[in-house]
């Protein structure tokens, strides 16, 4: 049995990473074929930000059960940091190139930013996630407003002034991929046992705690490791927009990451994906009525929050696997008559 479950789950990823890899191939023939305009580009990169930011959101709110509010604030960490260390790399002659020694430049400095946020999210933490419900979302808020004020009186960020000067090394291939690992790692993590954990603390602290489970542990661990994705993000935005404000990573910022939790689903990760495509795309896609676009945003989150209180998607995950064996596969023998045939 143990061994049939192993090739199962290795036929679940292969079939998985093939649909991935047919998606990114796909991109790559638009793009070579020029199909894909710099601005669509740039709405896909958006995107990818907007999956990164509300997943790594959506494993602290959804899956911990912890309503955090500065989200933007370890955004900006790994902006910044990420975007210092690619420039003084630039600067003391290392790895100088936009190609392929650029690439590198960019992995070390979203490494690094990632890091940093993580280990700000870890101190963070262990003081926030004493508190429950609107106490944590208040002093979540107040973090992340303390992030930009401090970003903001630093000589090394350049105080309130814009940060400019920073490479452009963000392309949508390196993206994608950063997207995929993230999004990969996150449902790793949460279809483990470190997730069954999260989950549990969601659902009773007092009951895990009871039963053995390390909440503090698990709690801070869970908020780091979103941090870190949120730094990851933020590494991705700096350099693609080359130009970083304070001001940028303020509370509006951590609310539109929240929203798409909110409307994808709490504890989704099918949710949070399909709610950033569409709530990146529509705003868009609705730019030439420009005078109605914030309108229609508005009605539709209104309307989903009336019906949908729990999100469009609330727990559910997409499984190719599943979708597959429905399409073209057999169904399974109802429970009276796979008993009836075993007496037989």
């Amino acid at each position: 049995m143990v061994i049939e479950n192993q090739i199962s789950d290795r036929k679940r990823h292969c079939i998985n990473f093939a649909a991935v890899l047919a998606v990114f191939i796909i991109l790559v023939v638009l793009k070579m074929g020029g199909k894909l305009s710099p601005y669509i580009q740039g709405i896909m990169m958006t995107t990818c930000i907007a999956i990164i930011m509300s997943t790594s959101l959506n494993l602290a709110t959804g899956f911990l059960g912890q309503v955090t509010l500065g989200h933007a604030g370890f955004m900006s960490i790994g902006a910044y940091t990420a975007a210092i260390v690619t420039c003084h790399m630039r600067d003391a002659g290392f790895l100088t190139g936009l190609g392929g020694a650029g690439m590198i430049r960019f992995a070390i400095g979203t490494l690094c930013g990632g890091i940093l946020a993580a280990c700000c999210g870890a101190v963070i933490g262990v003081p926030a996630l004493r508190l429950k419900g609107d106490y944590l979302a208040i002093i979540t808020l107040g973090f992340g407003e303390i992030i930009r004020v401090v970003i903001q009186n630093m000589n090394i960020t350049r105080k309130g002034r814009s940060y400019i000067g920073i490479d452009s090394l963000s392309n949508i291939y390196f993206v994608f991929w950063i997207m995929v690992v993230s999004v990969s790692v996150i449902y790793a993590l949460v279809n483990s046992k470190y997730g069954r954990a999260f989950m549990s603390i969601r659902e009773d602290e007092v009951a895990s705690g009871a039963s053995g489970i390390n909440t503090t542990y698990y709690k801070v661990l869970a908020f780091s490791i979103s941090a870190f994705f949120a730094g990851v993000g933020g590494s991705i935005y700096a350099h693609y927009i080359v130009t970083l404000q304070p001001s940028t990573f303020n509370f509006s910022k951590s609310t539109e990451y929240m929203i798409i939790v909110v409307l994808g689903g709490r504890g989704s990760l099918t949710g949070s994906v399909l709610a950033a495509i569409f709530l990146t795309a529509l705003p868009e896609v609705l730019r030439t009525f420009a005078l109605y676009r914030m309108i229609a945003y508005s009605i539709a989150l209104i309307i989903v929050m009336i019906y949908k209180p729990g999100g469009v998607f609330g727990n559910f995950e997409f499984s190719l696997i599943r979708a597959l064996r429905r399409l073209f596969g057999k169904k399974e023998a109802a429970p009276a008559v796979a008993a009836k045939e075993g007496e037989e």
